[in-house]
Parts: structure tokens; C-alpha cells; sequence
């Protein structure tokens, strides 16, 4: 859909079979210098209603349903048949998240081919992380650069997000496994110490707790609370401290709690939204099994192995490849989306050596990404709509998450380790 500028950085021809690491490698360095040349800033998924006119859409929208489809539906529109418009109405941003995702990229290329250059890369994320951070807080958190509309209200900018902020602490925790800098585990403990006070719980039964999304809310978004209970085990590992893993384990439970019968969860429990969608399964799924990684923790075992098998029959196609939502929450405008790849190449990573029904479904998901997504820039296609392509690049909705994940594959394959 999107006139290419860039230079073509990929060979017209390929030899190399999708699944061998070599090729990925050699898709790697392509996107590599696809982002020199790009920059680190992108336009963003929610960049239609980031600025005041898209805001006050988006929020009449949430208020009068019926009135509020016709002052959405130029960004609608724009978005399923002219993407590349959202220059008309928001600016690129540097993403916290995307940083992050890029740090441990470069940090699992490092750890697969010792190159310095990558190691520096990584450095280099780190420090702009440092930079980036909530400055409205003591303790290192990240959040959004822009107001955030959502059905509760307006989330403000570089307000902390509990599904922001642990993917610094990974980053963090991916270079300090490697040169063992006491700085960067300052940073973690003070990650650690900010999902531990600023962000709420509220209790739901005796043991089980929701985690708030920020410091201001009250919780019901599952994923949320996946994302605590993530960081928090992990940090009372790194820290061997159990006070971390008692907030944890109350964020854990109520994941087990909120679980369908099927297997699946609604994206909250609060009655707001009662979707089912493919890359926040994958969020729930994945804290699960680097929990179950760190911890004994049969419960947790039990809600992994059940989720995996609703994941598996329900947001896979015939093909096997990703499916967007097995419940929708409105009608979509789009067949496929990178987010649900990149997610769904992260969740097999992780899952490929306990159930080898991951190892199948990994390999058909790369070969996708490496022949229909990827584009001879370098960069990758972000969704597939019902005409045509979304092309514009955005950092936090795919392309960072994608290229961190090719990266741990290329380590995996070449280290043999198989779970990071």
C-alpha cells in the first residue's frame, strides 16, 4: 500500500532454507542496516489518536458508540485503506518498548556471534533507556510518549505501564548476564522495587490479587497482572529476595483464577472487555512459562499446559499459522498482524523444548515471516488488511519484537540452549 523509499537491502535471490540460522542471520543483518538507515524513531500503531484531534475521537467514540463511529471513522478508514497517513496526524516516536526488545536483540546477537559491535549496539539501548524513563518517579518505570486514550480514560504520558516496564528489566537483565556490571543490577532492583510499591494490587479472594496497569488504576487486565507476577518471580530470583515472589505469587493466582474452562482468558475481568485475541494470549502464556521456569510451581504448570492447548487449536489457522482473535471484540479491518508473529515466534522459543507441538508450529511461522512479511528493505510488512498491506514500520507494533526474537532464535540454534 506504502510507496518504498528505502534502499532494497535484501538479494533478489535466497538460497538458504527459512528454518537455517544462517538465513535468519542474514535477514538480521538486512534489517540492521534497514534501521541505520530508518532511525530509531517510528510511527506507532496508535498514532491515529495520539494527538488532540484523534483523542477527542477516540474518547467520543468511548462515550456515545453510535455518534462516535462517524468521528472515528477517518482514522478507521485511513488505517485499513491508507496506512501511510498517519503522518497527517501524529509525528515518529522513540518507544521504550521497542528500545527494549532492541537491547535484548543485540544482546542474544552478541551472545551468538561475539561480535563487539553488537554488544556496543546493545549499550546503547540501555543508555537510552536511562534516559527515557518516567521522570515523575523515583524508582526506574516506562510508559508511553503520548496520551493514551483508553475506555477508563486518558492515560497521560510517560505514565508507569506495568506491560512496559518489565521488558526494561529484561533488558537490563540480558547485558548484565553477560558483563556482570553492577549498574545495570542497580537498575534492576530499583525496576523490581517500582512493581513492587507503585504499582496496586486488589484483592480478589483470599491469595489472589489483581495487579493495577498503572499506579493510578484498580486492575482487571489479565495480562497486567501477567506481566507483574513475571517481573516480581524473576526479581526474587535475581535478588533472592521472597518478598518479591509473595506479590507475585497473588498476581499468579489470579491468573490460574481468571483461566476459562477452555483453557483461554478474556483480555480483563472487569466486564470491559471480554475479547480473546492472539498476542495478549501469548503475553499470559509466556509469563507462565518463565515462571514455571524459575519456580516449582505445579498450579502455574497446569494453567501453561491447558493455555497452550487452547492456543494451539484456537489462534492457529488451518495452516498453523497465527489467527488474530477466536473472539472479537468488534469488527476488524485486517486479515493478519506482525505483533501476533513476532509474539507467536517468542512463545514457541520458549515452549519448543517442552511441548514439541511448538517446534512444528515455530518453523512454519518463521518461513512465513521470511518470505511474506519480510520486505526487501529490510524491514518487515506490519499487517495484512483485507486489500493489500499496511507497509509502515512501526518499532513498538512488530518490528522490534520480530527482530529481538529472530535474534534469540539465532542464538538458540547456535548455542543449543532453548528457553531465554
Amino acid at each position: 500500500m506504502n510507496k518504498i523509499s528505502d534502499p532494497p537491502f535484501l538479494p533478489d535471490r535466497e538460497v538458504l532454507h527459512p528454518g537455517n540460522p544462517d538465513r535468519v542471520a542474514e535477514t538480521l543483518s538486512c534489517f540492521i542496516r534497514w534501521l541505520d538507515h530508518y532511525g530509531e524513531e517510528s510511527f506507532d500503531f496508535q498514532s491515529y489518536y495520539a494527538g488532540a484531534i484523534g483523542r477527542w475521537a477516540k474518547s467520543f467514540y468511548y462515550g456515545h458508540p453510535g455518534y462516535g463511529k462517524l468521528a472515528v471513522l477517518p482514522m478507521v478508514a485511513s488505517e485499513a485503506f491508507f496506512p501511510a497517513a498517519r503522518r497527517f496526524f501524529w509525528h515518529k516516536q522513540r518507544f521504550p518498548i521497542a528500545d527494549s526488545h532492541f537491547a535484548m536483540g543485540f544482546a542474544f546477537l552478541f551472545e551468538a556471534t561475539g561480535e563487539e559491535k553488537h554488544y556496543q549496539r546493545a549499550l546503547h539501548f540501555l543508555d537510552i533507556l536511562e534516559k527515557t524513563r518516567c521522570p515523575d518517579f523515583d524508582r526506574f518505570c516506562w510508559g508511553y510518549p503520548y496520551e493514551w486514550v483508553t475506555k477508563k480514560g486518558t492515560v497521560g504520558k510517560n505514565t508507569p505501564l506495568i506491560t512496559s516496564t518489565p521488558y526494561g528489566f529484561e533488558a537490563f537483565y540480558s547485558i548484565y548476564r553477560i558483563d556482570g556490571n553492577k549498574r545495570w543490577l542497580e537498575i534492576m532492583h530499583s525496576i523490581a522495587e517500582h512493581a513492587f510499591r507503585d504499582i496496586k494490587d486488589t484483592e480478589v479472594s483470599p491469595g489472589v490479587a489483581s495487579s493495577s496497569y498503572t499506579p493510578y488504576d484498580e486492575g482487571g487486565v489479565v495480562n497486567a497482572s501477567a506481566y507483574r507476577a513475571f517481573l516480581l518471580t524473576s526479581a526474587a530470583d535475581v535478588f533472592s529476595d521472597e518478598k518479591y515472589w509473595k506479590v507475585a505469587e497473588g498476581n499468579l493466582n489470579y491468573l490460574i483464577e481468571s483461566q476459562r474452562s477452555d483453557g483461554s482468558w478474556f483480555y480483563s475481568t472487569d466486564g470491559y472487555n471480554d475479547f480473546i485475541d492472539h498476542y495478549h494470549t501469548c503475553f499470559v502464556l509466556k509469563a507462565l512459562a518463565k515462571i514455571v521456569g524459575i519456580r516449582n510451581h505445579a498450579p502455574a504448570l497446569r494453567a501453561l499446559e491447558k493455555g497452550a492447548d487452547y492456543y494451539l487449536k484456537d489462534l492457529l489457522d488451518s495452516e498453523g499459522l497465527p489467527k488474530s482473535f477466536s473472539i472479537k471484540p468488534r469488527m476488524v479491518l485486517y486479515r493478519n498482524e506482525l505483533y501476533d508473529y513476532a509474539e507467536s515466534l517468542n512463545l514457541c522459543l520458549l515452549m519448543r523444548h517442552r511441548d514439541t507441538r511448538f517446534e512444528k508450529v515455530l518453523h512454519g511461522v518463521l518461513e512465513d515471516v521470511l518470505t511474506r512479511w519480510r520486505k526487501k528493505t529490510g524491514s518487515f510488512r506490519s499487517r495484512k488488511l483485507i486489500f493489500g498491506w499496511d507497509n509502515v514500520p512501526m518499532h513498538r507494533w512488530g518490528q522490534a519484537q520480530i527482530f529481538r526474537n529472530l535474534c534469540l532464535f539465532v542464538k538458540q540454534e547456535k548455542l543449543g540452549e532453548k528457553e531465554t
